[in-house]
């Protein structure tokens, strides 16, 4: 997307664009010449002195924030991020000298010095040649006669060479400008990308790393979830199916003795059958709320709002078909952030927001309360992200003191 924006800018822009990307790699190449030696004399120390199981990974790890600088600056011209991806973030020597993107480092500092300080050069020429050639073009005459100005090999000693050479080196310095130095600058920004991003075998491992976690912490969620429906159903409708079964018990032995008790003990039993009913009902809906299936997720959302005691205004747009797991932790995501709205961030209002973006599902609650949100203190959050996590999702959080407070939540609607 980057370079296709890239691609859309006029040709000037783009080339003076470049020029200068390509001017500060010059005088980064130049500053990066040290290094290797100061890599080389730290490795020394290794082998002479233990001095240099510090120097070695202190000079390793100002490699790194000088390579994360090249990020940055190779990311703002590609227009896409260039993350880093260390293991070990500390200056432990076994750990920072086997990992690999300490490796990758190195390389980039030696292709960095190969090709930038020469491509950097060519980008100061095309930048600053323009300039150059007009001001030597005009002031010729301010040379000495027997040491003239030379433009494209050959002395100036008159207004024509002046003029016709002069137009001759601003043309070559602007098609520099404008078609080299954007050609230049791709293969240096490409090369710093492909040196300085994990391999795809690296970011595949991570992967599998990040889904192992998120499946543990879904295994985790899954049991609790097992473990509080089984409490639910003990102490809430087993109890009362227990007590109907009691009272039908003493009914049927207290029938033929006292007719008006036996008829005390029914409207009794019925009654508690009406609390079991509601009992199983309220947990069925914490599985699957039969509301999603009737009225899909914008009428659910609807209904949670309506059920707020903060004013919510709900925005939900085309969603298309989402799988029904996606739906059920959009709702459940919803019907906590809310519950933590009503409880805690003493808001006037809120807003809620679902939409479809590709092949994810957005939700994003926003209140005007008093922010500060800390997940530590059992707000709900923690519940939230695990929910989330089990599909693979995303959830962010802002909510500096004072509010207000954002909750985004991102759920992949395709496997």
């Amino acid at each position: 997307m980057s370079e296709r924006r890239a691609g859309t800018r006029g040709p000037l822009s783009a080339g003076v664009r470049s020029a200068r990307y390509l001017t500060v790699a010059l005088f980064t190449g130049v500053a990066t010449l040290p290094m290797p030696m100061l890599l080389l004399g730290a490795t020394a120390t290794v082998a002479a002195a233990g001095l240099g199981l510090i120097l070695l990974p202190t000079a390793l790890l100002g490699l790194r924030r000088w390579a994360d600088l090249a990020r940055r600056r190779v990311g703002a011209y590609l227009g896409e991020a260039v993350p880093s991806r260390y293991r070990e973030p500390g200056g432990r020597f076994w750990q920072t000298l086997t990992d690999p993107a300490t490796w990758r480092d190195i390389g980039w500092m030696f292709a960095h010095i190969a090709v930038g300080i020469p491509f950097g050069a060519i980008g100061l020429i095309a930048l600053a040649g323009p300039v150059v050639t007009v001001a030597q073009a005009a002031l010729w005459w301010v040379l000495p006669a027997d040491e003239p100005l030379t433009l494209l090999g050959m002395p100036v000693t008159g207004w024509g060479t002046a003029l016709g050479a002069g137009a001759a080196q601003l043309v070559l310095c602007v098609a520099l400008l404008l078609w080299a130095t954007p050609a230049l600058a791709r293969v240096h920004a490409r090369m710093s990308r492909a040196l300085l991003r994990a391999s795809a075998a690296e970011r595949l491992a991570e992967r599998v790393d990040a889904l192992t976690e998120s499946r543990a912490d879904a295994l985790e969620a899954h049991a609790a979830e097992l473990r509080r429906i089984e409490r639910d159903l003990h102490d809430g409708a087993q109890a009362q199916l227990v007590a109907l079964a009691m009272r039908l018990g003493v009914a049927e032995r207290t029938m033929a003795e006292d007719p008006q008790t036996a008829r005390r003990l029914l409207r009794e039993a019925q009654s508690g059958a009406e609390e079991a009913m509601a009992e199983l009902r309220d947990v069925v809906r914490t599985i699957y709320p039969p509301i999603l299936a009737d009225r899909g997720l914008d009428g659910a959302a609807s209904a949670l709002a309506a059920r707020c005691p903060v004013p919510v205004q709900i925005a939900v747009g085309p969603l298309g078909a989402v799988p029904a797991a996606v739906e059920a932790t959009a709702y459940f995501v919803i019907a906590e952030a809310l519950t933590n709205v009503a409880k805690h961030a003493r808001a006037r209002r809120a807003r809620v927001g679902v939409r479809r973006d590709g092949p994810s599902l957005l939700v994003e609650l926003t209140d005007d309360g008093i922010g500060g949100v800390d997940e530590s203190r059992g707000s709900g959050i923690a519940g939230i992200r695990r929910r989330v996590a089990a599909l693979d999702g995303t959830t962010r959080i802002t909510s500096p003191p004072g509010g207000p407070t954002t909750l985004e939540v991102t759920l992949p609607c395709e496997s």
